[in-house]
Parts: structure tokens; C-alpha cells; sequence
């Protein structure tokens, strides 16, 4: 069984940084893709960004450039580095899995999911 528990998450002014983290426990191979995903209120879910051994990629051009997707896999955690943040960056930002390593941005391809961390940046 996966677990996933994001933090990091907060509430900065626009152009500020945060990092978000997500400590991954259980087999390796049900975490061969890994994403992040946010929801702001009112919205369907939306990929962020996602990673696995063979891709790096974002999933929205309004973060490219901004928001890096990594691993650290001697701590099993999944990072995402954001920079110059905007007011419509906030979002619930959530930490998935996928126990194949064919990534993709549609949440619907994810079989495992943290709780979430709030992320709020103001004007």
C-alpha cells in the first residue's frame, strides 16, 4: 500500500517561493510515476507537473519556467520547487502515484493520492 503525505505548503505574497515536498512509503514499483496536482475551489483537479525514470515534464504552461518537478529517491520524497508564484497559483496542491512508469497529466491515470497541502499566495 502507498502512502503519500505532502507538506511545505503555506501562504506567501506574489513572486515568493515555496517548496512543496511529498514522502512516498510503500513498494517502489506502485510509484514508477509520480505527480503533482492542484484544485483551486470551483475547478477540476489539474495536473501540475510529473516525473518517473524516463520523464520530466509540466502539465500547464502557466508553470513552465516557474515550478521544478524532482526526486530524491534515498528519502522517497517527491519535491516541487516554485518560484515567483502568482495570486492564481493558489491551490490545494496534492502529491499522486502510478504503479507504471507510462506518466501522464490526467489524474484519471493515478492510483494513489496524499491529502493534500494548501498553498495561498496573495497580491
Amino acid at each position: 500500500q502507498v502512502q503519500l503525505v505532502e507538506s511545505g505548503g503555506g501562504s506567501v505574497q506574489a513572486g515568493g517561493s515555496l517548496r512543496l515536498s511529498c514522502a512516498a512509503s510503500g513498494p517502489t514499483y506502485s510509484r514508477s510515476c509520480m505527480a503533482w496536482f492542484r484544485q483551486a475551489p470551483g475547478k477540476e483537479r489539474a495536473g501540475v507537473a510529473l516525473i518517473s525514470t524516463s520523464v520530466i515534464a509540466v502539465c500547464e504552461d502557466s508553470v513552465n519556467g516557474r515550478f521544478t518537478v524532482s526526486q530524491d529517491n534515498a528519502k522517497n520524497t517527491l519535491y516541487l520547487q516554485m518560484n515567483n508564484l502568482k495570486p492564481e497559483d493558489t491551490a490545494m496542491y496534492v502529491c499522486a502515484a502510478r504503479d507504471d512508469s507510462s506518466c501522464g497529466c490526467d489524474p484519471r491515470l493515478f492510483n494513489y493520492w496524499g491529502q493534500g497541502t494548501q498553498v495561498t499566495v496573495s497580491s
